[in-house]
């Protein structure tokens, strides 16, 4: 999750510099368990996911709206959080599956990722813009602005409607607040290069509802 994009994951850590640590070390003080979370198969690898993720329904104390644009990554390909192994900051990456992954981009604006793969692997889907579909004013006022567009339209406008910090690290998505629902039936999905980052530059893992007018950026025309 490297990036020069203020609203892209970075890898290098800019707020601390994290010692390393063992997954079990870390699930001494961390009680967790592989949940299944609205159909979504979130063990399934994080690319799958991503594509899964494109039209479904994601709300926050019922605020929210459907999911149109996501990003996988993985341990294996250096963009991701998790490729130079578990620190204080990644470790929910590399518990079970279906918990939700916060961290703070840049020290400006906090980003909210879900955990893929089977515990230990270290994967995850960031999810970058959702259609506002409920709560609206609730949003704006969060946000400040008027425009519907513009309320979720990128991973530092949507936490900040969705009102996610820190404080849901390490959260179920099976569990309040969140709510997740699969979509109910096949949607088109346009897909890209991931935005913002500096390695694995050329993975085709970024994923956008088809004709969506609430995607972040564009989409390459010829994908």
């Amino acid at each position: 999750m490297y990036s020069t994009d203020s609203s892209q994951p970075v890898s290098n850590e800019t707020i601390y510099a994290p010692k390393k640590v063992s997954f079990y070390e870390h699930r001494k003080t961390h009680s967790m368990r592989p949940v299944p979370s609205g159909m979504i198969d979130f063990s399934l690898s994080s690319e799958q996911v991503a594509r899964h993720l494109i039209g479904a329904t994601l709300t926050v104390d019922g605020i929210g709206g459907q999911i149109v644009e996501t990003e996988a990554y993985d341990p294996e390909e250096p963009a991701s959080h998790s490729f130079p192994g578990i620190t204080p900051r990644n470790a929910v990456m590399f518990g079970p599956p279906g918990y939700v992954y916060v961290y703070r981009s840049y020290g400006l604006h906090w980003c909210l990722n879900f955990v893929c793969r089977e515990e230990g692997h270290g994967a995850g889907v960031l999810i970058r813009a959702i259609e506002p579909l409920s709560g609206l004013d609730v949003m704006r006022e969060r946000r400040g602005i008027e425009p519907v567009r513009l309320l979720c339209s990128g991973p530092g406008r949507l936490t900040q409607a969705l009102d996610i910090t820190h404080r849901h690290n390490g959260m179920a998505l099976s569990e309040a607040p969140f709510q997740i629902e699969a979509p109910l039936e096949p949607v088109g999905i346009v897909v890209g290069p991931r935005i913002g980052l500096t390695k694995a530059i050329d993975l085709p893992w970024r994923f956008g509802l088809a004709g969506s007018k609430f995607w972040s950026k564009p989409f390459p025309k010829h994908v």
